[in-house]
């Protein structure tokens, strides 16, 4: 196999590429609200491409990296991966600390997210008030726009019937 240095492909190309293409891609899948499983898959499979594609990046941020990893929480949670979800929130969450509070409400959104496909109410109430927090710190009307309507998409996990 020839070396980076010897292949006709340029890998920085390559990667920017795959990081927009697969990131769309994903995109593509979200917004279809018939999905099978195998488009489920797909789905998983596209978000974390690009985020590893990202990876691989040398003008890779922090703030790519916290996109990448909301939008692998958000698929993991339209797919029904609870734990997924969160795992990829939290790490969006890491990601987002030093950035503009819209990246840190929408970490926040992916964790609430995530607590209600695991039936976690305290986890919800924390991570959705902190993201509704965010709100009024966020300047770009659209972006608090967008993060005002998925928080209002969610509904808070019922308690464990007992």
């Amino acid at each position: 196999m020839p070396s980076d240095a010897e292949s006709p492909l340029d890998v920085g190309y390559a990667h920017r590429y795959f990081a927009s293409n697969c990131f769309n891609l994903a995109w593509t899948y979200i917004d279809r609200s018939d999905r099978c499983p195998q488009e489920d898959e797909a789905m998983v499979l596209a978000a974390a491409a690009s985020l590893w594609h990202w990876t691989q990046r040398a003008d890779c941020t922090p703030k790519n990296l916290s996109i990448g990893h909301w939008q692998l929480s958000r698929v993991y949670a339209l797919a029904g991966q609870g734990a997924n979800a969160k795992r990829h929130a939290l790490r969006s969450l890491e990601f987002a600390k030093d950035e503009s509070p819209f990246y840190i409400g929408y970490g926040h959104e992916a964790a609430a997210r995530a607590a209600c496909l695991q039936r976690d109410a305290p986890a919800f109430q924390d991570h959705w008030g902190k993201a509704t927090a965010t709100l009024a710190s966020i300047d770009d009307e659209s972006e608090r726009s967008a993060l005002q309507q998925d928080l209002d998409s969610l509904v808070p996990p019922s308690p464990p019937q007992g």
